[in-house]
């Protein structure tokens, strides 16, 4: 099954959009599940409902920085090489979608809204177009691990 459908049923069965994109690769991150999910639940609604960076971008940033990212702060040439990577992964984003930030995604004015989620139902997911960005982010990640493999 392609990571795009796995990370859209994730977001039905409840995750956030960082979440679900993070856990349709928990096969090849090496990283429990529960902790996946927790490193990656603050980023939902744009950073815990503050609706500004897109939670997919976020997830994206997760994913590649597990498995790409480098952690010698002397290492400009890595730092830079990684960085890149995920300005060009969220620039094909805000290339599809006309934007990376939640409010502008979902046509919201205010800003930041409530911390309660909203309850997850039928109508919250037909007003919703987060199903198709969570799709496109974790295809977008996948087409960039088979570029570069994995650790």
């Amino acid at each position: 099954m392609e990571r795009g459908i796995i990370a859209k049923n994730l977001f039905i069965e409840g995750y956030n959009c960082a979440q679900s994109v993070v856990l349709a690769f928990k096969d090849i991150l090496n990283i429990d599940e529960k902790q996946l999910a927790s490193l990656s639940s603050s980023f939902g609604g744009g950073v815990s409902r503050l609706r500004e960076v897109c939670g997919c971008i976020s997830g994206a940033s997760i994913v590649l920085g597990l498995l790409y990212g480098d952690y010698d702060i002397n290492n400009v040439n890595a730092k830079g090489k990684h960085y890149k990577m995920i300005q060009d992964i969220s620039l094909r984003f805000k290339e599809e979608y006309k934007s990376y930030l939640c409010y502008e995604l979902l046509n919201i004015e205010s800003r930041p809204s409530s911390p309660i989620p909203e309850a997850r139902t039928a109508s919250y997911y037909q007003s919703r177009p987060c199903l198709k960005y969570i799709e496109f982010m974790a295809n977008e990640i996948e087409k960039v691990i088979k570029e570069n493999g994995t650790k």
